[in-house]
């Protein structure tokens, strides 16, 4: 497979990147570089190209090399534009339609036409967009960030300046032209995305990056790193609160140093370290960056901040290390203060070094935290709250090594070849897609967690077992949000589900044509809604003695997810039924409960999915493990029960006619069809 990456933001070039030459020379640079790497290993990645502009003057001459060998397989080639000179992203709109006829004329002289592009940022989107008009080759899109998103961070809400203004209309055609988004977090999949009108949440896959962190577990002090850092402070064998960041205005950094500065109890317990980027003169960096630092050094003096903040001119890139294990060596931490981070490879990076995390509550920090367990999330907007975190785990021992343990966890969940392995299947199938079945005889709809999933030999078993099943559509019914579950599934290497009912019934996918993207059921998104008042139910509910909220990204429009015991949500329903607001309760694994509309659950979905299929009950069968299974597996004759139940599933007065199987996980879910099968055969 020939795959050609577009990318035409910032100074990029295959190795040594000076990481904040400019504004827009930061972390996609780095995604980019590290995806590259980890595909070249694939031995079915035949040719990998990047294209970039090409640029004379300054920052420098590499960026003015035509062609530059950064592998076996891989080149990076700069393509003239209508300007000479660096642009920067703001001005980018202008080099698009000149850039995407050099690089069709580039393309013509390849003696082979790349499989597919890979658009980084909406103006190389907008690139392939006219690449694929011109020639028919499919474009996958990574927004890195998002227009949106910013704007609501400036505070412009609805009208953004022009900028932002044409930035956003250029990712709303972005959305509506991939064959695929891909995503680095939930955040970004479900939340900053669906500000757009072209939102299409089943073309999106969530695909964390992966980081080498090797280098950052092994990491030791440097004495010239830590003696650029000595110098600044009074006391520098303090903790010490690390931030490494670009000095641009979303990165936040102000507001840490007024958390810093607000708080005395702060100052007292540790020092502040701002690595901000790389300057010589702050009057030739690029404005916003200029104007950061600024910012920075005016609040460093208001609060007389000398000699307890450390604010280096530069650093190399193998420094980073020596950085955090700095702040390891005198039990510090990690600041991410961010408006929005999209992923956070630097909190990866911290945290495999062995430092606890404070980081801001919006965007990819959510997956990380809830994946790793290594910090605690703030909200970016109160300084107030950054400072409280930073105390709260700098004065308990306990909580502080639960981060450090939480961050060793980071290497095995965010790895470059687990995401280039997902990457590639997902390129593969979007070149030969394998349609789903359009007139199924039957249909297996099961829960993930520990049904499907669970047990890597039973999964093997089931994958096998489902290849030789030519007539019976699969599906799945979940807790879990549709990218959520799509991203266990295909971590998992499941069969791709022909339908996914997600949300706890509450929401239903449908595989697309191409057999790999997904479209959601509007009429059964209607159906639902119908009676449902969702910020009355919430407002009834809040303050109820034993509920806690689960997080933002568990809400969705048609679920209210909470934490809460039996006695919670009996509480519930009682509540519910005395404000005579109608909702479906469910409550399972002891802890979780959920608040849906009267019509949703995963036995209604079900149904509506065997009615939109034609199929006639006995040709229905469904799987579960757990209390929020139960409206699936009551509502069907052939319900299947694995071994591993929970919830007392197996005793439960409705559910008697369900087949317990004796197998666990997946092999269960083989065993109990093959017990109905066998049923209904002796019958006929």
């Amino acid at each position: 497979m020939f795959v050609l990456h577009v990318a035409l933001q910032g100074c990029l070039r295959g190795r040594d990147v000076v990481y904040g030459l400019t504004v827009d020379t930061g972390g996609h640079i780095r995604y980019l570089l590290d995806l590259v790497a980890a595909s070249a290993q694939d031995p079915g990645i035949d040719r990998i190209v990047v294209a970039t502009r090409r640029f004379e003057g300054p920052p420098g001459p590499d960026y003015a090399v035509p062609e530059e060998r950064v592998g076996d397989k891989v080149a990076l080639v700069r393509l003239a534009s209508a300007s000479p000179g660096y642009r920067t992203k703001e001005e980018m709109h202008a080099e698009v339609a000149s850039f995407a006829e050099s690089l069709i004329a580039w393309i013509a002289a390849q003696g082979r036409t790349p499989d597919l592009i890979h658009a980084h940022y909406a103006d190389a989107a907008a690139v392939a967009a006219l690449v694929e008009s011109r020639l028919g080759i499919p474009f996958v899109f990574t927004a890195h960030s998002l227009g949106r998103v910013k704007a609501a961070m400036l505070g412009e809400g609805a009208a953004p300046r022009p900028d932002l203004a044409r930035r956003i209309a250029t990712e709303e055609e972005a959305l509506s032209r991939a064959s695929l988004v891909i995503a680095s977090s939930r955040d970004e999949a479900e939340v900053q995305y669906a500000g757009y009108a072209t939102y299409d949440p089943g073309r999106i896959r969530v695909l964390p990056p992966g980081s080498d962190l090797a280098r950052f577990a092994d990491s030791r002090p440097d004495p010239r790193v830590d003696a650029t850092i000595a110098r600044f402070l009074r006391d520098p064998g303090k903790p010490a609160l690390l931030a490494l960041a670009r000095p641009v205005a979303r990165k936040n950094l102000a507001a840490l140093v007024r958390a810093y500065g607000e708080s005395p109890a702060l100052q007292a317990r540790a020092n502040l370290v701002l690595v901000a980027g790389t300057r010589e003169d702050i009057d030739t960096l690029d404005g916003e960056m200029a104007d950061t630092l600024r910012d920075l050094l005016m609040l460093i003096d208001r609060y007389d901040l000398y000699g307890r903040v450390a604010y280096p001119k530069t650093h190399r890139p193998e420094d980073v290390p020596a950085l955090y294990a700095h702040a390891r060596a005198r039990g510090g931490l990690f600041v991410n203060p961010a408006l929005n981070e999209p992923f956070g490879l630097t909190l990866l990076e911290a945290s495999a070094a062995g430092l606890p995390l404070v980081a801001t509550d919006s965007g990819g920090p959510n997956d990380i935290v809830e994946t790793c367990g290594n910090g605690i999330l703030v909200d970016p907007r109160r300084p107030d709250a950054i400072a409280q975190a930073a105390l709260r785990i700098l004065d308990d021992p306990a909580l502080y090594a639960r981060c450090v343990a939480g961050g060793a966890r980071a290497a095995a969940a965010y790895d470059w070849d687990r995401h280039a392995a997902r990457y590639h299947a997902l390129l593969r199938s979007l070149r030969a897609p394998v349609p789903p079945l359009r007139a199924p005889r039957q249909l297996l709809i099961c829960d993930i967690d520990n049904t499907l999933v669970g047990c890597d030999s039973a999964l093997g078993i089931f994958r096998r077992w489902r290849s030789r099943q030519a007539a019976l559509a699969f599906g799945v019914a979940t807790g879990r949000s549709f990218h959520s579950a799509m991203a266990v599934l295909e971590q998992q290497d499941s069969p791709r589900p022909q339908v996914m009912i997600t949300s706890v019934g509450s929401e239903i996918y449908h595989l697309d044509p191409n057999g790999t993207t997904y479209t959601a059921d509007v009429s059964w998104r209607e159906g639902v809604a119908s009676g449902w008042e969702r910020e009355a139910l919430r407002a009834a509910l809040d303050g109820l003695d034993g509920l806690s909220h689960q997080g933002p990204l568990e809400q969705r429009a048609f679920k209210l997810s909470y934490f809460g015991d039996a006695a919670a949500a009996s509480l519930v329903r009682a509540r519910l039924a005395r404000a005579g607001l109608r909702a479906s309760v469910i409550h399972s694994h002891g802890r979780y409960l959920d608040v849906l509309p009267e019509r949703a659950s995963k036995g209604s979905a079900v149904d509506h999915v065997r009615t939109l299929y034609g199929l006639p009950e006995r040709a229905v069968f469904v799987a579960g493990d757990s209390g929020n299974d139960i409206e699936m597996l009551r509502a069907r004759t052939q319900s299947i029960i694995v071994a591993n139940y929970s919830d007392d599933l197996a005793g439960h007065a409705a559910l008697q006619h369900s087949y317990v199987a004796r197998a666990s996980h997946a092999r269960g879910i083989i065993e109990g069809v093959g017990h109905f099968r066998r049923a209904f055969a002796h019958v006929g």
